[in-house]
């Protein structure tokens, strides 16, 4: 049973709404937004590898990184390994865009913190912590204990 009821995604699936909403001006969507930040945090990435990571199909990953090169947020370059595929890579743009997300999420966050006392977030800080940790290590691990767990499920 999930005694969170699932609230850490409703509350991230808010913070999204409100930050989509906050830059529409960009042009920028959120499954864009998605493709730009695992752009940036693999230079160098390929197409296919954007499909990997983020669970998306080659034609989705063809216009959404289309559209991000189309609107100066990603460069493509040819890939010496493989004349076939080509290299990503975020643009200097996507940099203040980043930025902007970010201290919009932050901006939120801090907002949401106002009520709960010193303490509570001090509390809540050092156990989210110690969540994201476990979260970064299996997601590293390429998911081991979920996947498992998830087959035994069905």
């Amino acid at each position: 049973m999930d005694i969170t009821k699932r609230q850490i995604t409703k509350i991230a699936r808010e913070v999204s709404k409100f930050t989509v909403r906050t830059l529409r001006d960009t042009g920028i969507g959120t499954g864009e937004l998605d493709v730009l930040h695992t752009i940036r945090k693999n230079p160098g990435i390929t197409q296919a590898s954007v499909c990997r990571i983020l669970g998306i199909d080659k034609g989705l990953a063809a216009r959404q990184t289309a559209s991000l090169e189309g609107k100066g947020y990603i460069t493509r370059q040819e890939n010496p390994e493989d004349g076939r595929s080509q290299l990503l890579f975020a643009a200097p743009q996507a940099e203040a865009l980043k930025n902007s997300k970010a201290q919009i999420e932050a901006a939120f966050y801090e907002w949401l913190l106002e009520g709960l006392d010193e303490e509570q977030q001090s509390e809540f800080a050092r156990l989210l912590c110690i969540l994201y940790e476990r979260c970064k290590q299996e997601s590293k691990a390429e998911f081991p204990h979920m996947t498992e767990r998830i087959q035994k499920e069905e």
